[in-house]
């Protein structure tokens, strides 16, 4: 094609026009970069002047001045005049962590410094510029990879604790720095004083002039808050004058593993602290409560497997350490530790050496850093209160399970406790405890004692209080038995210490050791099932060993709380409270003969008689209370649907009835043996005839209870003639306690006291309201044969007492016997 000098003219300024709109259009692009950045450093000029702008994102260096005191740790924790700014890095939000609020110090009367009083889990969390604080809940759960878990989210929406905006940005942009003051200092029930205390002290309101924040302290894996509050309360049990309550409160905010730990799944039969949720994701026709147990993580090291497999005992990844107080006296130190590291050999069961191990808390000079606050380290705590006990709580990721840390709060006056049982329990054979002071090595093996049982807690294991059942009487007699197995198969139960022993058994060993059932329950807790890749996958293993120990009292959990279950008692020994009891009375009367000489101290009163006079009268008491649990009693034995054999079964007849006929023996034919008028008189000047007949009248209450009645009636109706039935039991009573009618015999203080409670007690029975008719296991009085048989008992003793007037001549006991006809005249036939 030919191309005119004209057309080639029109070319060039076209081919001109296009070059001139491009080189215009790439430099509007740049101006418009230009502009762009230009905008973008204004507005972070404007984020710079933000302090101007009240609410505002401010510079970190405004915020966090260089006057302000900073502690690093799981978040950075700045002090600046009296404000507390946390420095919450973005990789801690979303983060489970774990809160638990404790009273620290506290007054008289108000709980006790270290109880625990809530426990929550939270999430710090981001919304646009503010960071949330939330609580979450375990308590119902699916999945995340299941359809459900969404509705399961739906229906747990996370409350909002508290929102603080974001007053600055961290300095390396990755973290967000709020005011987190009003946390402490503002009356936030979740962390201040629980709400029981305050319905029961009638508390209003706080009172911000006589409240403020102790301290913040920053730790790698917690927060430690502490901040003191004062509330107006109208029933302040510590400063009713001007009526207020003060307490200290600390709160440990941990951060919980990213991974939990794998649950082991809970089974009643094994004796464990457990916790569960409501698991909508299991492939189940109905929403069902899954419980797994509180333990630590012991893990078998990778290069230890084999050795594992072949039997070899290994030290795990990570050992259980308990550090001792700085506070603790030096004598009692070694004590504790070996109290903690007792629990060695259990371990070994679960295929664990070293597994736990007790060690000294360094120095200040040591390590100034060292806290026992801080939640790596485990701490058995020497506290000075003239509170007699000691106590294992421990701290538990409520997703696992899993035991993060514990502290074992030891209370200085708790030798005072150890002291009195282990007098009244074996000074009649033991002639170490016949003194008001022992001596340190004999206080230290009981402070070893209670520190065994202290740490069995923080490991997992609730009270066995079935243990002790396993042992029969006799054989706590034998030095032999005693040395090799101890007084329990558990010290997690309350044995206490040999109260069986006589003074001829030579030998025999005085408290529980570690016993074969702990060794059990720690192995069937904490032994790793190397295969199983889930909790259900343990369970056939898991089941397979109880299997292997069913029908072992050695191995049988007893569960605390269980008030009707008699092989399930605090404070006994063996498989027979009537002899076992038997024992402990005669040895109880070695005691009351000695006492005085056994309490003397040169130049002091008569306090420690007073003390001991009256452990023996406690102790007696006890006694009375492990045979009673036989009338009406049963035996709560756990198991799964596909065993045989019954969970509940009654106490066998011949065995109530003889608890029956020791009672009447030994307290309702007044133990005479306890009023010994040498030691009375230097001790009061009046309440003995009191003191005796509240003795003896709580038992008989207690015999005639609506709940005992019931299961008498209950046990009756279902096995017949070969379950004790309340005709026998009412009957064993009633000639029991008015055993002189028979005979016209002389019926002293103790005795008309007691048959005149007698009579009040049909008469509750007969008489008492509607309105208070209903009492223990639902027994409607109105519908059942209880007071049927009440007024059948009064006409029994209307005729009895009728007839006995006049073959009476002590002139105070007819008289008695006049007034008692009219009583029961009065309950028959109330004018």
């Amino acid at each position: 094609m030919k191309i005119t000098r004209k057309g080639l003219t029109s070319l060039i300024l076209l081919v001109l026009m296009m070059i001139g709109l491009s080189n215009a259009d790439a430099q509007s692009r740049r101006e418009r970069k230009k502009q762009e950045e230009e905008a973008a450093k204004k507005a972070a000029t404007q984020t710079q002047k933000a302090p101007e702008k009240k609410g505002g994102i401010q510079p970190f260096s405004k915020v966090i001045t260089k006057d302000a005191e900073t502690d690093e740790g799981l978040f950075n924790v700045h002090k600046l005049d009296d404000k507390y700014y946390f420095e919450i890095s973005d990789s801690l939000l979303n983060r489970d962590m774990l809160m638990v609020t404790r009273i620290a110090k506290t007054a008289s009367g108000i709980g006790f410094g270290g109880g625990k009083t809530n426990t929550q889990m939270l999430r710090w969390q981001k919304e646009g510029d503010k960071i949330l604080l939330r609580i979450i809940s375990t308590q119902v759960t699916a999945a995340d990879s299941l359809p459900i878990a969404e509705a399961v989210e739906n229906s747990n929406f996370a409350p909002i604790l508290a929102s603080f905006p974001i007053k600055a940005i961290a300095k390396d942009s990755a973290g967000s720095v709020i005011d987190a003051t009003s946390l402490m200092s503002s009356d936030n029930k979740t962390m201040g004083l629980p709400g029981y205390y305050r319905s029961a002290y009638r508390v209003t309101r706080l009172d911000n002039d006589r409240s403020y924040i102790t301290r913040v302290s920053a730790y790698p894996e917690n927060i430690e808050l502490r901040h003191v509050k004062t509330y107006f309360a109208g029933n302040s049990p510590s400063s009713s004058a001007d009526e207020s309550i003060t307490v200290e409160m600390s709160n440990s905010m941990i951060l919980l593993p990213k991974v939990p730990m794998q649950r082991r799944l809970f089974d009643r039969r094994v004796g464990w602290f457990a916790r569960g949720t409501t698991d909508y994701g299991l492939d189940v026709q109905q929403s069902k409560t899954v419980r797994y147990l509180d333990r630590w993580r012991l893990e078998v090291k990778e290069e230890d497997m084999d050795k594992f497999r072949r039997g070899e005992l290994v030290v795990p990844k990570k050992q259980i350490v308990y550090y001792i107080d700085r506070a603790t006296p030096d004598k009692w130190v070694k004590y504790i530790k070996q109290g903690v590291e007792d629990w060695q050999v259990a371990f070994e069961a679960a295929g664990f050496k070293d597994a736990i191990i007790a060690k000294e808390a360094p120095s200040k000079e040591e390590d100034p850093d060292w806290s026992p606050e801080d939640v790596r380290y485990s701490t058995v705590r020497y506290l000075a209160s003239p509170i007699p006990n000691a106590n294992g709580p421990h701290v538990s990721d409520p997703r696992s399970g899993e035991i993060l840390e514990s502290d074992i709060n030891w209370y200085h006056n708790v030798m005072t406790l150890l002291r009195r049982w282990f007098f009244v329990q074996t000074a009649a054979i033991n002639p170490r405890a016949q003194s008001p002071e022992f001596d340190d090595e004999v206080m230290g093996r009981l402070i070893r004692f209670v520190s065994s049982h202290e740490v069995g807690h923080t490991l997992g294991l609730p009270h066995n209080f079935g243990s002790s059942n396993a042992y029969p009487v006799d054989s706590l007699r034998s030095a032999e038995f005693t040395q090799r197995m101890g007084t329990a198969p558990s010290i997690m139960d309350y044995a206490r210490f040999n109260y069986v022993a006589q003074p001829e058994d030579k030998g025999v060993a005085l408290m529980p050791e570690i016993g074969e059932y702990d060794k059990y329950s720690i192995a069937w807790g904490y032994r790793p099932i190397l295969d199983a890749n889930s909790p259900e996958a343990e369970l056939p293993t898991l089941r397979k060993w109880i299997e292997d120990k069913k029908g072992d009292p050695l191995y049988r959990f007893g569960r605390q709380g269980n008030s009707n279950d008699y092989t399930a008692q605090s404070e006994d020994l063996g498989d027979d409270a009537m002899k076992a009891s038997a024992y402990g009375i005669a040895n109880l009367k070695r005691i009351v003969s000695n006492v005085r000489d056994w309490t003397y101290v040169q130049g002091s009163d008569y306090t420690e008689l007073e003390e001991m006079y009256g452990e023996v009268r406690s102790q007696f008491n006890r006694y009375m209370g492990h045979v009673r649990r036989y009338v009406g009693g049963v035996k709560e034995d756990y198991k799964t649907a596909d065993q045989d054999g019954l969970v509940y079964t009654h106490a066998p007849k011949a065995k109530q009835k003889e608890a029956v006929k020791f009672l009447n023996d030994e307290l309702f034919n007044t133990p005479m043996w306890m009023l010994d008028n040498e030691i009375i008189g230097r001790l009061q000047d009046y309440g003995a005839v009191e003191s005796m007949r509240s003795l003896q009248v709580s038992t008989l209450n207690d015999l005639l209870g609506w709940g005992k009645l019931g299961r008498v009636i209950e046990n009756s109706t279902l096995n017949g003639s070969e379950a004790y039935s309340i005709l026998e039991l009412t009957a064993d009573i009633r000639n029991g306690i008015w055993s002189e009618l028979r005979a016209g015999k002389a019926i002293d203080t103790y005795r008309r006291n007691l048959q005149r409670a007698h009579i009040e007690r049909l008469g509750e029975l007969l008489t008492e309201d509607e309105s208070n008719s209903r009492f223990g296991n639902s027994i409607d009085a109105s519908q059942s044969d209880i007071r049927p048989i009440a007024r059948a008992e009064l006409k029994a003793l209307q005729s009895s007492i009728r007839s006995a007037i006049s073959r009476t001549s002590d002139r105070m006991s007819k008289i008695h016997l006049e007034d008692a006809l009219v009583r029961v005249n009065d309950i028959l036939d109330p004018k």
